[in-house]
């Protein structure tokens, strides 16, 4: 059955561009809603955004929507991945600005959010999209793929020429509850290097030691290192999930991305939706619905990590 939240949840954090003041609302909404961003800072009312992939603009650092009147919101990737990895399936995501904040570079903050609020089911049946048959792109070096599997399955590769990260690769089924105690306290990374030129650019200016790992080298400049030893390939897990949520739907099937990003992602499933008899509509039974990310998932998963 389709969810939604309890009740509203709110946040608080910095923009990531603007280094300004966000504030986000999480609020329930009914069924076949899916996931709509509104922009409330605007004067003239409230700009919708539908959290869809045909929606999304290319963007080098994170994920951006933008509406039929030029109106955008980026840096929804987190919330995203929050909703869902705590199987969220109908939410208003209210934000005063054209950015989600930071927080602190991972989704912990909003999964806390998302499950201090309660997750309720309705009694409209779920819908999920089934991968039927191997799709696959390949930008620059970069590429993603998604094929046929019973459950969602996200399996990545990362290759860094900084020894802090260099090559990482993980695996992992998202089935009930694995993104929250797996990946959802995973931060952003970035170079030094990179952050400097970013802020000298007026690029990034939300951006600290505080909401990233931060490396030079071999070295880990961030207070308190690392959450994991592969801090980095989780965190783009986590990237890729909230990407993929843009589908509209659960996906049962497996992505594999290598050295792959929000642009790569969000091509494989323009590849995707632009081949019917790639995909199709399945109803989630009982059995299937028991596969889906989120299911189960209590306060207990995210103490474990965050």
């Amino acid at each position: 059955m389709q969810t939604t939240l309890n009740s509203t949840t709110n946040f608080e954090g910095l923009g990531l561009h603007t280094g300004k003041p966000v504030s986000v609302e999480l609020r329930p909404a009914s069924p076949d809603t899916g996931i709509v961003f509104h922009r409330v800072d605007l004067a003239d009312g409230v700009a919708v955004l539908p959290a869809l992939w045909d929606r999304v603009t290319v963007s080098p650092l994170n994920t951006r929507l933008c509406n039929d009147d030029g109106i955008t919101v980026s840096t929804i990737e987190h919330v995203m991945a929050a909703l869902a990895g705590c199987g969220v399936h109908n939410a208003i995501v209210a934000v005063n600005g054209p950015e989600l904040p930071i927080m602190d570079g991972s989704s912990a903050a909003f999964v806390r959010g998302i499950l201090d609020a309660g997750v309720c089911e309705t009694a409209v049946p779920l819908k999920a999209i089934e991968i039927l048959k191997p799709v696959h792109v390949e930008v620059g070096d970069a590429w993603a793929s998604l094929t046929p599997a019973t459950s969602l399955q996200i399996d990545f590769e990362i290759d860094f020429a900084d020894k802090a990260i260099g090559q990482q690769s993980k695996t992992l089924n998202l089935a009930n509850g694995t993104f929250v105690r797996e990946l959802c306290d995973s931060r952003t990374f970035c170079r030094q290097s990179d952050v400097d030129a970013m802020h000298a650019n007026g690029l990034a200016l939300g951006g600290s030691l505080e909401n990233a790992v931060v490396v030079d080298g071999d070295a880990i400049l961030t207070p308190g290192g690392l959450r994991h030893e592969d801090e980095a390939v989780r965190h783009k897990m986590l990237d890729a999930l909230g990407d993929l949520y843009t589908a509209g739907a659960p996906i049962l099937g497996r992505y594999r991305g290598v050295r792959s990003g929000h642009a790569v992602t969000n091509a494989l499933l323009r590849a995707l939706f632009a081949d019917d008899s790639a995909w199709r509509w399945v109803v989630c039974d009982a059995q299937v619905a028991a596969r889906l990310p989120g299911v189960g998932v209590t306060k207990a998963d995210l103490h474990a990590v965050a």
